[in-house]
């Protein structure tokens, strides 16, 4: 792969011999939405799923991967990871704990892995797109080596 280095997350599905493609698109520092990247890439924003890292009163911390147009929805999340309330950690908090920064956050690699949790709408698609672990980089795959890549569960975890 020519001009693109491998990220942490690359290695990882590597090391499982999960087929992956890597996809550069431009960062805008102003806007690192799902739906400018999907934009950018000429995919529907629901194909591109973004990573989000939350706490629970009970289990501590976990991730939750959901299409890039969604909300997650707290009370499903809570629910589905045996917590009676979550929320989002803080935005400083997402380097020290994760090694990844605000748009460039993968399910993958993280510095310890985290129980992670997809929305069930991620096997509507025969392949779909996340952050390779770097701004400007997804990944696109199939849904089921991303979820088995990242040790995950597949549940509704979004309002609506």
């Amino acid at each position: 792969m020519p001009n693109i280095k491998k990220t942490n997350a690359a290695r990882i599905l590597d090391q499982h011999k999960i087929s992956y493609r890597l996809i550069e698109y431009t960062v805008d520092e102003n806007d690192l939405g799902a739906g400018h990247i999907a934009e950018q890439l000429g995919l529907p924003v629901e194909q591109l799923f973004k990573t989000l890292v939350l706490r629970g009163d009970k289990s501590g911390l976990f991730v939750c991967v959901i299409p890039g147009a969604e909300e997650v929805d707290l009370k499903k999340a809570a629910k589905a990871t045996g917590n009676k309330k979550c929320d989002l950690i803080p935005m400083k908090e997402l380097l020290p704990t994760t090694g990844y920064i605000r748009g460039g956050c993968s399910p993958i690699g993280m510095k310890k892995p985290l129980p992670t949790f997809f929305h069930s709408s991620i096997n509507n698609y025969d392949s779909v797109y996340c952050s390779a672990g770097q701004r400007g980089l997804q990944f696109c795959l199939a849904p089921a080596d991303l979820v088995r890549a990242a040790n995950g569960t597949v549940c509704d975890l979004t309002i609506g």
